[in-house]
């Protein structure tokens, strides 16, 4: 029974990868469709739940007249009819509506909603351009979609349970006391309108401070996040305590608006105390009125005195709700700045998969700037024929790495054109454009699974023997064979922590090598591929390199010129300019920037230090 009703809506269903709204409503909607059929039962059942319930105190009503009033001997004979429906409104209806409300809410919605929201929006995340990324913590990213997930979900259902359930039960019990009498009725309608004033008053201001709030608690877990993935370096420089000082800051921050929150709790609950004791107070007093000038009875007095208690009880209950309903929607507001930002680089409409036949690739005209008025690259245009070997070199900064960025379409050209095989990347679909290329670059980042898959991530369905291959001729088996953690895991199994923490620099370059070998992409990108190795390593997964660049287009960028100076074309860069071309003996003979970093990188640099 708890899994049918578990599996009316699949969190995890595949649907179009968009842009969430950036308006509020627009935003809760696009989440809270799929839902929507169950939130309109769950407020249905509710309103049902509430009427039953004002049902039974007009039941106590009647039982306190008729004991008042009836001769025992005959009570039965005369109010059994009345008798039956009250207990089976008491026994059967009302147990059985809220066996329904429970299943329908607690086992349809509750869980699966946040986790569709949470689904959805990780789908979208992951599409984002690298730039959303690299201005932002990964922490406060994730614990945005974690809190607005839950936000969704609470915005939706209190508005489609609780307040249809609250506005339903008030009315009814308004109902029933103005029938017996419009001044019962009367106190509880003055009631209600104060009740609505202490909430438009304070819960706009819950709703700022909540909002406040939200935001301080995600930059607090973004920099203590930061702190643990970034541990090797805390621990390297010594600055626990600057860690310490850092998050001390945030955390201090975020508790000034908690400080402000709980000040006005406090007020709140003194007003609110205070107009619930009038109201018993003043119901008390018309109800005694009334009674002595036999206008009402004493059971309408006792369904009045108890409508006044529950409504006391539910009023705390109620006003935390509201308030819970303004804090969410001040975290759906604050995860709507993160979750509804549009995509940078985005795929051409009817966009088709890249097709590589040959590996071509050319650079015409090619302009970016990162944004700003002028730098990085002006203008560069660059021919690479199928299957030649190119090595990009040049001071740092002078755009290699970002021409590289283009090539993968991190980022959308402002002006230009790349081609594959004559197929401009701005027109085909990035995931095709990337699967045709394999990277391993100086920055190795490895994910927090298994040796296994992250060498398989570069190969979908790839078996155990290929990685084990790989890993071969990136001379990592040995390595692997002997590695261990803490739950258990050895060899290929072993998880390698965050980042690949656990490994040191040269062995998670040999896993992204590895990964890369596997892939067996068309196009090689190496950006300083063994600049993480010594040299006995390097000298012999080279020899896998030149192997794995048999048959590929192939641009290595790196600073040692000796790993890329016998590259078929070395194309030599400053200030975003391509200012040499040539092969490396060429360009020796040349004397022009290349030869001069030659002769550094092979010791004249040293021999001027000696000469002075």
């Amino acid at each position: 029974m708890f899994s049918r009703f578990e599996g009316l809506v699949d969190p995890f269903e595949k649907t179009e990868v968009k842009t969430p709204p950036s308006t509020f409503w627009r935003f809760i909607w696009h989440y809270t469709r799929p839902f929507a059929p169950l939130l309109c039962l769950a407020a249905l059942l509710s309103a049902c739940i509430a009427v039953l319930e004002v049902v039974v105190f007009t039941f106590l009503g009647d039982l306190v007249n008729w004991l008042g009033s009836e001769d025992p001997s005959t009570f039965f004979q005369n109010n059994w009819p009345h008798l039956i429906w009250m207990g089976v409104v008491v026994l059967v209806l009302l147990p059985a509506l809220e066996l329904i409300w429970q299943l329908v809410f607690h086992q349809g919605i509750v869980g699966n909603f946040p986790m569709m929201v949470r689904w959805r929006g990780h789908r979208y995340l992951l599409r984002q351009s690298l730039p959303f990324f690299q201005n932002d913590f990964a922490g406060r990213v994730a614990n945005k979609l974690m809190q607005s997930a839950l936000g969704v979900r609470e915005v939706v259902t209190r508005i489609a349970d609780i307040f249809v359930y609250v506005m339903v039960y008030f009315t009814a019990a308004v109902v029933v006391l103005f029938a017996a009498d419009w001044k019962l009725a009367l106190p509880l309608v003055v009631w209600f309108g104060a009740y609505l004033v202490v909430l438009f008053y304070f819960v706009p201001k819950l709703k700022t401070i909540s909002r406040e709030q939200a935001d301080a608690r995600s930059v607090m877990t973004g920099h203590v996040v930061d702190a643990y993935t970034n541990i090797s370096t805390v621990k390297l420089f010594s600055h626990a305590e600057r860690e310490e000082d850092y998050a001390k800051a945030s955390m201090a921050d975020f508790m000034d608006p908690v400080y402000r929150q709980m000040r006005l709790v406090s007020v709140l609950n003194v007003a609110l105390t205070s107009i619930n004791m009038l109201l018993l107070f003043t119901v008390g007093a018309v109800s005694i009125g009334l009674w002595s000038y036999a206008i009402v009875s004493t059971g309408d007095i006792a369904v009045a005195i108890g409508f006044v208690l529950r409504l006391q009880g539910m009023s705390q209950w109620i006003l935390w709700e509201v308030a819970g309903l303004f804090e969410n929607v001040g975290t759906v507001q604050d995860g709507m700045a993160t979750l509804s930002r549009p995509c940078e680089v985005v795929d051409a409409e009817e966009a088709k998969d890249l097709v590589v036949q040959d590996a071509g690739i050319e650079f015409k005209e090619v302009r970016f700037h990162y944004g700003k008025e002028k730098g990085v690259l002006e203008n560069l245009s660059l021919s690479i024929k199928p299957g030649e070997k190119i090595g990009l070199v040049g001071r740092s900064g002078a755009g290699k790495s970002t021409l590289m960025n283009l090539l993968l379409r991190f980022h959308d050209l402002e002006g230009g054109k790349i081609e594959i095989d004559g197929q401009d990347i701005s027109k085909v679909s990035q995931e095709s454009l990337r699967q045709a290329i394999g990277v391993v670059s100086q920055d190795t980042s490895l994910l927090h699974r298994t040796i296994l898959e992250n060498i398989t991530y570069g190969k979908e369905g790839a078996t155990f023997e290929g990685a084990r291959l790989a890993a071969e001729r990136a001379h990592a088996l040995d390595f692997i064979n002997e590695l261990k953690d803490p739950k258990g895991g050895s060899g290929f199994d072993t998880l390698v922590g965050e980042r690949g923490v656990k490994l040191s620099g040269g062995q998670r370059q040999r896993i992204a090598i590895a990964r890369v070998l596997l892939k067996d992409a068309p196009i090689l990108v190496l950006d300083e591929a063994t600049s993480a190795l010594d040299s006995e390593v390097e000298a012999a997964i080279q020899e896998s390199l030149f192997e794995l660049m048999q048959g590929k287009t192939v641009i290595a960028i790196a600073h040692r010129l000796s790993t890329i100076a016998a590259m078929d074309r070395l194309v030599v860069m400053d200030q975003g300019k391509i200012v040499e071309m040539g092969a490396h003996e060429q360009l020796l003979e040349a004397g022009g920037l290349y030869s001069k970093l030659w002769e550094r990188q092979s010791g004249g640099f040293l021999s001027q230090i000696a000469a002075q």
